[in-house]
């Protein structure tokens, strides 16, 4: 997994501006424009070290800490100063054991900041999530990975996104490989979801708009079908989902990154 680097500042008047969240990670709305703080850096530190063992080298607990150091140094943040986002909403490390591996996702203030997959011979199918200290346990069932449960997987790596147009093209593609029909379920994930794209092009703060959370929760109940990720669907959604972004590019433990994984640890446990 790597992060972008904290950019150096050059120039005595450069060395004032903070590095922000926006800076380093693929943050929005307001947490985007918060300088990084040093309690925020040490409380990712803590989260990592309870649920992976040790901090991850170039994870986002170190970049977290290159930052704050370096905001520091510029006297812009002080060295007890915590953002709110982190106060209010916590520094989260989620460990989700799957059959031949386990998905990571660490996150800020309820914002995806780092997501990976770390191939292996999990047993368990509990996943962990460190919040203000302590561990919770999510139950997330048993066997090969579905496209559903990659749907739902979605919604805990990336549940504060907004839908956009992506992701609903990348949902609909994994419907329509999930349930093996090419029209969308009227009132199904993909329906919903791009209802909820179509929505948010109307509204103008991201804390109002219809998140990946609100579609994708309980995924796998709503499809009328349902069938275990393979590289081919991976390929298919990746692609509906690329297709549709601007940038041609797939967001960090989003839709298509979820499908990838699921049928990389299908394969993995074949």
């Amino acid at each position: 997994m790597s992060q972008q680097q904290p950019r150096r500042a050059q120039g005595n008047e450069q060395q004032q501006e903070p590095v922000k969240y926006g800076d380093v990670f693929p943050v929005s709305g307001e947490l985007a424009s918060k300088p990084i703080a040093p309690r925020d850096a040490a409380m990712m530190q803590s989260a990592e070290s309870s649920i992976l063992g040790q901090t991850q080298k170039g994870g986002p607990a170190s970049v977290m800490q290159s930052a704050a150091t370096q905001n520091v140094r510029a006297g812009v943040v002080d060295r007890s100063q915590v953002t709110a986002a982190a106060a209010d909403q916590g520094v989260t490390v989620s460990e989700t054991d799957l059959p031949g591996g386990r998905v990571v996702s660490e996150a800020v203030g309820g914002q995806v900041v780092g997501s990976f997959v770390q191939p292996g011979s999990a047993q368990g199918t509990t996943g962990k999530v460190a919040y203000g200290g302590n561990d919770i346990d999510i139950d997330i069932g048993g066997g090969k990975i579905t496209i559903g449960e990659a749907l739902e997987a979605t919604a805990l790596t990336a549940g504060d996104k907004p839908v956009d147009q992506s992701d609903a093209a990348a949902i609909q593609a994994a419907e329509v490989r999930a349930t093996g029909r090419n029209v969308i379920t009227p009132g199904g994930v993909a329906a919903a979801a791009q209802a909820a794209a179509t929505y948010n092009t109307r509204v103008a703060r991201d804390e109002d708009k219809t998140t990946l959370g609100d579609v994708l929760t309980d995924a796998a109940l709503k499809l009328p079908a349902d069938k275990e990720a393979t590289p081919r669907d991976a390929e298919g959604v990746v692609g509906a989902e690329m297709r549709n972004n601007p940038n041609l590019a797939t967001h960090p433990g989003g839709v298509a990154a979820s499908v990838v994984a699921a049928a990389r640890l299908n394969q993995n446990n074949d």
